[in-house]
């Protein structure tokens, strides 16, 4: 896998409706997992939408989610810009950079489905999130 880079949109609730208005558009493949897929199936929000990939057969990649319970859903300032591919050594780089004389609100660790994730807004306050696949350790 390569790294990409691409928007990554939070929804109010009705992410699995907005991802499927998208594939519509779009074309392609939509996954879709739920919070209750990684974390309690009867929790608060369960059957929300935790994260959801629409890529086009024209190399679209399109990534978005619902806000988790308890998070403010924001209009205006509910898109990131994901970096995500399997590449640690380049991806921690890009990580450092961006975090650096900005703020992280999740730091890059080994999270719950696997990966390592991290989540920051740079010093010109955007906000990027950073996955990388298949770490371990």
């Amino acid at each position: 896998m390569t790294s990409r880079l691409n928007p990554y949109i939070s929804f109010n609730g009705d992410a699995r409706q907005a991802m499927e208005f998208y594939k519509d558009v779009f074309g392609g493949t939509l996954a879709l997992n739920t919070f209750g897929e990684y974390g309690a199936p009867d929790g608060e929000g369960a059957d929300k939408i935790m994260h959801a990939m629409l890529e086009s057969d024209n190399g679209f990649t399109l990534m978005g989610a619902d806000t988790p319970p308890g998070m403010e859903h924001n209009p205006g300032t509910n898109i990131a810009v994901s970096l995500s591919g399997d590449d640690g050594d380049l991806l921690r780089g890009y990580w450092a950079k961006l975090a650096d004389g900005g703020s992280v609100s999740v730091p890059l660790e080994k999270q719950m489905w696997g990966d390592e994730f991290g989540a920051c807004t740079d010093k010109f306050g955007i906000s990027w999130m950073v996955n990388i696949a298949g770490t371990t350790g």
